[in-house]
This record gives C-alpha cells, structure tokens and sequence, in this order.
C-alpha cells in the first residue's frame, strides 16, 4: 500500500506523486464508478498495484478549476486582452473565501497599457491590497522574489479566464516547462484555450497547477446571508450596523453603505456585491429527491 497526492488526470488515469517524490500511474477500482467517486488532481490517495483504492478526505475542493487540498490560489487577471474586469476577481475572491482558500492577485500584461490606465488601474489594485490580498503585477517579473516566496512551500493553483497569462506566468516561473500559449480572439476578446487538463508540478518545496482558463464563473453555493462574510472589509464594517443581520443592501443605518457613500470602499467592489446578491436572489432552490419523498408522505 501507498499513499500520494494525485498531481495530473487524463482519460481514466492518475499520475500520482508519492513521498519519495517517485511518480506512478495508476487507475480508479471499478466501484469508484459504482459509487459515483470521482478522484481530482490534488487528492491524496491510498494506491496499490496500479489501482487507487482510496481516496482521503479533501480539506477543501474547488469546481472550476477542477482541484482539491489547496493551500492558496493565485488569480491571473489580464490587465487588457482580455480587458481588466473587476467583477470576474470579485467572483474568484468570493468563491475560494467560501472555502477558505487564500487568494492572491497577479495582473499580468501591465506592459500593454499606457501610462494613463496603469495609474487608474494600480490605483484599484491598492485597494484591494489593503484590504489583504497580495498582489502581483507583471512589471514585476525581472525580480520575481517577493511572488516566489508567497508560492514557496505551498500548493497553489493557478486561476484567471482563458487569455489572462497563466502558461506564460508558469513558463517564466518554471523555465523548462514549455508550456504552449497562444493569443486571444480580437473578436471575442477571450482567450483561445492551450491548456487543457488540471496537472501540478513541483516549484520552490511545494506544488503549482496550471488549469484550463474559463470566460464566466458561478457564485456556486454561497447563499445571501453568507456573501457579506466574504467580503473582509464589509464583514468588519457589519459590528457597526443596526441590524446584526444586514446585508447591506436596504437597511437603514448600514455601515458598509455609509463607507460606500464616505468613498472608503471601492464603488465597483460593493456595486459587483450588489450584483452578487441579484443573481443568489434569483436561484432557484433544489429539492432532492429524499426531501420530494418525505413531503409526500406528510
């Protein structure tokens, strides 16, 4: 019996990285099917003769990208081609806050921007800065220390729309990698895809995945009354509201709004939670059929 950590996934097979750093190849038993298991790069598992007989239980699992037991994720935001959006980072912090991943910001492609829309756009970034995030700008990249260190030691996934630069990020970080990269469509303005499958390699003592980019994102699970929880700056504003349970959109004596209109939050930050809140709003709740069971037999 041995034990390691799923590092790439392919068409019913695992490569899976033991503790002696040795990689194996392996396949999932016929009952994973049966039972509806499905193992994910980033799992850490029980293998034997080719076959994985187990998988552990994962500390946390992320559905786009595909990946489990990540320490922390960097976001790879274009800063244009794909334009900057705000709202697709917001989206990105709100869903690995809700499952207590660390995130971290890259903006890659700063060199395209004139002098003008890079000041707007640092002068954003420092918000979010403030606020706890770290953040990374491709200006940076001659001295990579400071983004080193942050990924050292860790398992970090690598996140952002297709496009956003993360082969080339990777290809910069890890030399020998090779990875291909591609330009985006003028017409769409998205990325063509290059990367097609969630694999992990080893960097600075730790592990790093690319991932597939992706040009929309859902907000999942997150309910109403747990999206203002993931939002650090309203979450500390909330022990100033009337309402212990404010959401920050109607109520009167609002701290988070008062900071809003006061300009010390982001006016896209808290009009992007405006939007969130719409679209959790607008969900339709799902009933299985245990509870469809039991409500007839009432």
């Amino acid at each position: 019996m041995q034990t390691g950590k799923i590092i790439k996934s392919n068409s019913g097979f695992y490569d899976v990285q033991l503790a002696n750093q040795k990689i194996i190849r392996t396949r999932a038993r016929g009952n994973f099917r049966h039972q509806k298991i499905k193992p994910i790069v980033g799992d850490w598992v029980e293998c034997d003769q080719g076959y994985l007989l187990r998988i552990k239980p994962r500390k946390n699992e992320i559905v786009r990208p595909l990946i489990a037991n990540v320490d922390q994720a960097l976001i790879v935001m274009a800063a244009i081609q794909p334009s900057f959006s705000s709202n697709l980072l917001d989206r990105f912090l709100v869903i690995l806050e809700s499952q207590s991943i660390a995130p971290l910001i890259y903006l890659s492609k700063m060199d395209l921007l004139d002098a003008k829309c890079s000041t707007e756009l640092k002068q954003q970034l420092h918000y979010y800065s403030q606020i706890g995030y770290p953040v990374f700008l491709s200006e940076q990249l001659n001295n990579p220390l400071k983004l080193k260190q942050a990924l050292a030691q860790r398992e970090t996934v690598l996140a952002g729309q297709t496009g956003a630069g993360k082969s080339t990020l990777l290809n910069h970080l890890i030399p020998n990698l090779n990875l291909a990269t591609n330009s985006i469509s003028n017409s769409l303005n998205r990325g063509k895809h290059t990367t097609r499958l969630v694999t992990l390699y080893p960097f600075q003592q730790g592990l790093i995945a690319d991932t597939p980019g992706f040009s929309s994102l859902t907000l999942q699970a997150i309910t109403r009354e747990q999206l203002p929880q993931l939002f650090p700056e309203f979450n500390k504003l909330s022990l100033h509201c009337k309402y212990r349970s404010c959401v920050h959109l109607n109520e009167p004596d609002c701290a988070v709004k008062q900071a809003v209109a006061a300009g010390k939050i982001l006016p896209s930050r808290y009009q992007n939670y405006q939007q969130f809140q719409a679209e959790i709003a607008q969900k339709r709740p799902v009933y299985s059929k245990n509870n469809k069971r039991s409500n007839s037999n009432k």
